[in-house]
């Protein structure tokens, strides 16, 4: 006899956004309807029309850090929806509150500094419906840079700290190497291989894939003293 497919738990879209196509995203709860906005770095009418498309009720914005693209419609889109704000980590006020030199320098004008109604911190829990998020503190891309981890659905957004073949910058302002090889190592990884990560820009991919493979981070590359 056969059954139904279970529905997942969690389900998330991603909405590219500003200049930088950041992958701001839409993460919900299946069994309430109800969901979060991640890092709304702008392009607001785009991402209002997803939450409508998916028929969502919004209930808070995550910010995993404190960089123009990720954060500079914050301040807007908790005024239109008039949610609270979690996240990032407080190291990052210091981006946070530089926001809108950010937007001149990087072609996004008006762009508005926020303060969270949270700072997060490693080890708290954000909730999305019925889901419990773990957040992670992994600077090294931003000093105040911060991961959401379901563990049920082998799920985490990780920003901007590793991508698909690839890893943050440690050339801006609070950035560092060294730190964000640890993050990626002794944060990350432990997850486990089958974990799928949302990046901050580009595909998404599993921790496995780029531990055996990002030519940064990866065991093979660690092992050879592969550095940039």
């Amino acid at each position: 006899m056969s059954t139904a497919p279970r529905t997942p738990p969690l389900q998330a879209v991603i909405i590219p956004v500003t200049p930088l196509q950041q992958n701001c995203s839409l993460v919900w709860c299946t069994a309430t309807k109800r969901g979060a906005v991640t890092d709304p770095g702008g392009d607001l009418e785009v991402i209002e029309g997803a939450i409508r498309q998916h028929g969502l009720t919004v209930e808070r914005i995550l910010v995993t850090h404190g960089h123009v693209d990720h954060a500079a419609g914050v301040a807007d889109l908790k005024a239109r929806l008039n949610v609270p704000v979690e996240g990032p980590h407080i190291a990052d006020k210091f981006l946070i509150d530089a926001i809108p030199e950010q937007g001149v320098r990087f072609g996004m004008p008006g762009s508005k500094s926020f303060t969270p109604d949270r700072w997060l911190d490693d080890g708290d829990t954000v909730t999305v419906g019925a889901l419990t998020f773990a957040v992670l503190h992994c600077p090294g891309h931003a000093p105040g840079h911060v991961v959401f981890h379901h563990a049920e659905s082998r799920f985490a957004i990780v920003g901007d700290v590793i991508f698909k073949g690839s890893v943050g910058r440690t050339d801006l302002p609070g950035g560092d190497t060294d730190t964000l090889i640890r993050s990626i190592r002794e944060k990350l990884f432990p997850l486990g291989d089958d974990v799928t990560f949302l990046p901050g820009h580009g595909e998404p991919s599993t921790l496995g894939h780029e531990r055996m493979n990002n030519p940064y981070v990866s065991d093979r590359a660690l092992a050879a003293g592969s550095r940039w």
